[in-house]
Formats: C-alpha cells, sequence, structure tokens
C-alpha cells in the first residue's frame, strides 16, 4: 500500500512504524493530537506551510522499507 495525500494522519503513524520521526522533521508535529485522527496528510501540511508532496514522499521511503 502507498501512503497518499488524502490518508488521516493517525492512520499513517498506526500503519506505518518511523512515519512519526517523518512528520516530525518535516515541522508536522501534531502526530499524537486528536485532530490527526480525521485530519489527511495534506490537510495538516497545508495548514503548516509544509510541502506535502515532498513529505509524502519521504513517508513512502520510510514506509517501504518498514512495516507494522
Amino acid at each position: 500500500m502507498t501512503i497518499t495525500k488524502d490518508m488521516t494522519i493517525e492512520e499513517v503513524v498506526a500503519k506505518y512504524e518511523g512515519t512519526t520521526n517523518v512528520f516530525i522533521r518535516h515541522g508536522l508535529h501534531c502526530v499524537g493530537c486528536h485532530i490527526s485522527a480525521f485530519e489527511t496528510i495534506e490537510e495538516g501540511a497545508l495548514a503548516h506551510g509544509i510541502n506535502v508532496d515532498a513529505l509524502v514522499d519521504d513517508l513512502n521511503k520510510v514506509a517501504s522499507s518498514r512495516k507494522k
């Protein structure tokens, strides 16, 4: 499965080990926030001025190397 920008932040963190660190490196620190259950990667990235495509690319690199 590929991570896409329309997946929720919580969904990605729950399914793919190591993705929390990717979110944090990109400046998206809301991985533990209750909103992460409802907010998509794209929504979070846009709200924080983060390049969503670069974030998704990095998330997929980590996810492909380590699955939960």
